[in-house]
């Protein structure tokens, strides 16, 4: 079942105008209704269907100030664009300060009120996507939290309430209908269900899984999250793969394994609504991934291995977890969202100077979009993308964490260093969107402390998750000048 078409509600006195406004709307493939009274209007835009609202805001009844301030208090996320006749200016200049995004003068033209509908649905989905976002950052802090906290006495029955507990969080955070925790037999180079939702057998009845084979053998194997639009038309899978196995054919799949440890795979399939699973379950689903991979390692002789080899344990990428999402749910605004994503990444190397460059496509360079300066060290305002570590991160797409860049070949002191020159620890992470280096994160910490790879992994991730919505703002915004420019040359100035 796909989701539902967001619709647009048109509020005028007037039948003319009503009339109009939404045969020119329904012309243009909008999805559309029309209310008369401004009681109508609140009992219909509590519906969360209804992404925009074109109102009259000479509407009989109550006043559209009236109106604005019960959506803009119930419904944050519902565009509003106010139209008025010529003469009522100060009508509309307060119905912008209550939270209108527009307003359009009467007589409306045809073009002009289809296009600054469709920036306000585009604005509204973008809205309406942080807003769910933070929603389920809030259930993946929560489920964080849990299962850090779970003690482990070693014994079958805590593995086996662990799991459970594992299957059940990842079903709440990605909305999928199935989920599981596979776990890896070193012996049998096999991967054993531990825990399932949503299945038919009981986890002990399910058939075990070949490293290799099928979509958690295959993402175990490489070490890397797979998100599968369609399973049965995916070259990889499908000679494996049944019509009967899956009600839908979407998948997201990640790997819990450190660069020496392979320990399991996490496994949401059958999303709720049969809508297909996106980068934002799969980036979900790695969030989660932290505090699993902490307790398996807890139970196993690797993890004295890896604590031995001086590699870090998983407890602060627990707590880096926790941190991003919770940046991420206490802001709204995408700059204010990667001002505390950078700055929760600073606190946890210790109040290292970060900052964020991504590719300018008109330059081909890399182009410093935000930065959190410690000590009043800031990062280089622009980077070449094939010089120096930072090249290779953009690259090769694998990162870099440096106690002494100088020692490795590939170092550039013109490219590798601060604005200051001079020679630092550097951590350098690639940031993803879908499926290619957009840019990096560098950090240049007083002292580089042993990272894991999950810690790297975590840091790529998160941040990927919080620039990929950054750009969906950016492109929102370049739209909405876009549209200005296009009302001035029409002859419509905006307000004074």
């Amino acid at each position: 079942m796909a989701e539902a078409t967001t619709r647009v509600l048109v509020a005028d006195g007037e039948r003319f105008f009503r009339e109009a406004i939404v045969e020119a709307l329904a012309q243009a493939g909008v999805a559309c209704e029309a209310v008369e009274t401004g009681d109508a209007v609140l009992a219909r835009a509590s519906d969360a269907q209804v992404g925009v609202l074109v109102l009259d805001i000479a509407l009989p009844g109550l006043s559209s100030g009236e109106i604005l301030r019960t959506i803009r208090e119930s419904r944050p996320e519902l565009r509003v664009i106010a139209v008025s006749a010529q003469t009522d200016h100060d009508l509309v200049l307060e119905a912008l300060r209550q939270g209108a995004s527009d307003y359009l003068a009467k007589p409306l033209h045809d073009e002009e009120l289809v296009l600054a509908v469709r920036r306000a649905l585009a604005a509204h989905d973008v809205e309406a996507h942080w807003s769910r976002l933070r929603m389920r950052l809030r259930s993946v802090e929560a489920q964080v939290t849990a299962l850090a906290a779970r003690e482990d006495d070693g014994s079958d029955a805590a593995l086996a309430s662990f799991s459970e507990a594992v299957a059940n969080g990842v079903a709440e955070v990605v909305g999928a209908d199935k989920t599981s925790l596979m776990l890896y037999d070193t012996a049998a180079t096999e991967l054993h269900v531990a825990a399932a939702t949503g299945a038919d057998l009981d986890a002990d009845a399910m058939d075990p899984v070949a490293l290799g084979e099928g979509v958690a053998g295959v993402a175990l194997s490489l070490g890397e999250a797979l998100l599968v639009e369609d399973i049965y038309s995916d070259v990889r899978f499908r000679e494996h793969t049944s019509r009967e196995q899956y009600a839908t054919a979407s998948l997201a799949v990640v790997p819990l394994r450190t660069p020496s440890t392979a320990l399991g795979v996490l496994c949401a399939t059958d999303r709720a609504g049969g809508v297909p699973f996106g980068e934002d379950e799969l980036a979900l689903l790695q969030l989660l991934a932290v505090p699993v991979t902490q307790f398996l390692l807890r139970r196993t002789e690797a993890s004295a291995e890896v604590g031995r080899a001086g590699e870090s344990s998983l407890d602060g990428d627990g707590e880096l977890a926790g941190a991003v999402c919770a940046a991420l749910v206490r802001e709204i605004e995408p700059a204010a969202v990667l001002d505390a994503a950078l700055r929760a990444v600073s606190e946890r190397l210790g109040g290292a100077s970060v900052a964020l460059h991504l590719i300018d496509n008109r330059s081909g360079r890399l182009q410093r979009e935000h930065e959190v300066p410690c000590a009043g060290l800031g990062d280089r305002a622009q980077l070449s993308r094939d010089r120096g570590l930072t090249g290779r991160v953009l690259q090769g797409g694998a990162p870099v964490a440096a106690a002494h860049p100088e020692c490795d070949e590939a170092f550039a002191p013109d490219i590798d260093t601060a604005l200051d020159g001079e020679v630092r620890p550097l951590l350098c992470v690639p940031l993803e969107l879908r499926g290619k280096v957009v840019g990096v994160l560098r950090a240049f910490p007083a002292e580089m402390e042993a990272l894991s790879a999950r810690t790297l992994q975590m840091l790529s991730t998160s941040l990927s998750a919080a620039v990929r919505n950054v750009l969906l703002y950016g492109s929102l915004l370049e739209s909405i000048d876009e549209l200005s420019e296009a009302r001035r040359e029409a002859g419509h100035p905006r307000l004074s």
